[in-house]
């Protein structure tokens, strides 16, 4: 029989790092697939060795000792709540042999079939991000072979456009935000979701643990591969989704649809020609402006959406520790410290945003004129800086009166990241001010060393964001500070501008069949579309429109 049972270790009691890629029959993971992948690399949240494991489980359950000869860790969260213990919570399950466990595992789903005798569509993906790729991997298993557009490059080639950015030079088609895998890629690989469809999730994390991402994703609370492993993640899911037989074309850039008797027949493509479709999958990502512009002229239905615009936070990584763990910062077996921040300000929400705990801020510009910022971290998260959003909630009637259009919001991202550019300086040198500066409404004389490249200008960060924003920001970090008084620290810096938290467009479509009511057979797609925030959502998304293809076949 399988038992399920909370523990809870603390830190101090913990004597050996045994982690989920390492651990074997000790402590095991939901099920591992073996593909051929690459393997992931080992390293993660301590835990305690198996036996110690067993002994807890046998304690909290009331059960003899040695009664019990098996355990799997299911879930793990660390708790450093202030005044508590700081330590692992654990969810087991437990048993008397690992063939009970392995029998209590869960059955893996039917994968949905095209209906046999029945011609396949002939589908096409624009957009290689989690949306379009999961939809590529459902549809591929259901005998469907789609053809993938990426406006973008590869992952490896995508590098070295990244690395001149980081000299000043920006390729307005491979970036941090477009190329394979879209903006995930090189920005951070944070899993966590708020998505309440559980299998789906953890779905969507099983697959990323074939395909080369660390077993440990699929138990840890906040999962997180980092930008170093994403690419190898990306290159095995490619591998395998043309060994099946699906279609890759990158630097492909999809610039309208080919449209008869209101259904799509084709996309087009710059440079000219187009690519036949029955089914387009629209799964581009949130600063796929051109998109946005030739779907409205098509006659897509999109309306604007609300948006987050703020700035990067920037401190000292070991200063957030002692700030989140007091006098167990610094403890070998304790991650770098994150936080999640919420305000109010100027009658607006505040909040704070991927937060990167030992990452860095990077140029996330898709534009030759425009500044913006993003975080991300490696795996290990071993940089010397910590770095978050910090946002203010922007409804779409901020972006201006109805006359405007429904692409009202670009432009009102544009100016912003037009006025950091030239604040800046050019050569996407991001304008910055030192956090007590700006609380003051004064400048800089200089800032803090930063983790940005191509580097950072002393600037007044008001005279770059709205007065809305600023002010909401200013009044935000003030009730910050009052809970949080370390936070504002001689040595933070505000990093200009954030202004790609999510898509300021939607992609309307019908809620059940989840097509545009625009034309027949176009599916809008994952974060780009409106409809997801983040990898994992985003996956699930682009996974549900293929099931709907499936479905309608």
């Amino acid at each position: 029989m399988v038992t399920s049972v909370e523990l809870f270790i603390p830190l101090d009691e913990i004597d050996e790092v045994v982690t989920a890629g390492s651990r074997g029959k000790s402590v095991s993971t939901a099920a591992d697939a073996d593909d051929g992948s690459a393997p992931a690399e080992e390293d993660g949240a301590p835990v305690p060795q198996n036996s110690r494991l067993l002994r807890e489980a046998e304690k909290t359950l009331g059960r003899a000792s040695g009664s019990l000869g098996a355990i799997r860790v299911v879930r793990r969260s660390l708790d450093a709540r202030k005044g508590r213990p700081i330590g692992y919570r654990l969810r087991c399950l437990v048993g008397a042999t690992d063939a009970d466990l392995i029998a209590e595992g869960p059955a893996p789903a039917d994968a949905p079939r095209w209906p046999s005798g029945k011609p396949t569509p002939r589908v096409v993906i624009v957009g290689s991000g989690p949306a379009g790729l999961w939809a590529a991997l459902r549809l591929s298993a259901a005998g469907v072979l789609p053809t993938i557009l990426e406006r973008g490059r590869a992952v490896q080639p995508r590098r070295a456009d990244l690395a001149r950015l980081t000299r000043g030079t920006l390729d307005p088609d491979s970036n941090y935000c477009f190329g394979e895998g879209g903006a995930g890629t090189f920005s951070d690989g944070k899993l966590y979701t708020r998505s309440k469809d559980r299998a789906a999730v953890a779905g969507v994390l099983r697959d990323l643990a074939r395909f080369g991402a660390p077993p440990d994703v699929e138990i840890d609370a906040r999962p997180h591969v980092g930008s170093n492993r994403l690419p190898k993640v990306l290159t095995n899911l490619r591998h395998h989704l043309a060994a099946v037989g699906v279609s890759y074309f990158f630097e492909s850039e999809a610039t309208g649809l080919r449209v008869d008797s209101g259904r799509v027949r084709a996309v087009l493509l710059r440079g000219g020609g187009e690519v036949e479709a029955d089914v387009v999958i629209l799964a581009v990502g949130h600063s796929a402006r051109s998109v946005y512009e030739w779907a409205l002229r098509a006659g897509v239905a999109l309306e604007r959406k609300a948006i987050a615009i703020g700035v990067r936070i920037e401190h000292p990584q070991p200063l957030i520790d002692e700030i989140q763990y007091g006098r167990a910062a610094g403890h070998p077996l304790l991650p770098p410290a994150l936080y999640e921040l919420a305000a109010t300000g100027g009658g607006r929400g505040v909040y704070s945003f991927c937060m990167c705990p030992g990452g860095w801020i990077v140029p996330a510009a898709t534009e030759l004129d425009g500044v913006v910022v993003n975080g991300m971290s490696l795996s290990k998260r071993d940089s010397r800086f910590a770095n978050a959003g910090l946002v203010a909630a922007i409804d779409a009637s901020d972006f201006g009166p109805a006359a405007a259009g429904p692409l009202a919001g670009v432009e009102f991202q544009r100016a912003i990241e037009r006025a950091a550019f030239a604040a800046g300086g050019g050569a996407f040198r991001a304008p910055g001010q030192r956090l007590a500066d700006f609380m003051a409404d004064r400048a800089s004389a200089t800032v803090a060393d930063s983790s940005y490249r191509p580097g950072v200008t002393p600037a007044r960060l008001s005279a770059v964001l709205p007065p809305p924003v600023a002010k909401a920001l200013r009044e935000g970090l003030a009730q910050i500070g009052a809970r949080m008084s370390r936070f504002l620290h001689p040595d933070a810096t505000l990093i200009g501008v954030e202004t790609r938290t999510s898509a300021p467009v939607r992609l309307l479509r019908d809620p059940g069949t989840l097509m545009s009511p625009s034309c027949e057979g176009l599916y809008p797609a994952g974060e780009g579309a409106g409809y997801a925030g983040g990898i994992v959502s985003a996956a699930i998304d682009g996974a549900r429109i293929a099931d709907q293809i499936i479905a309608r076949g």
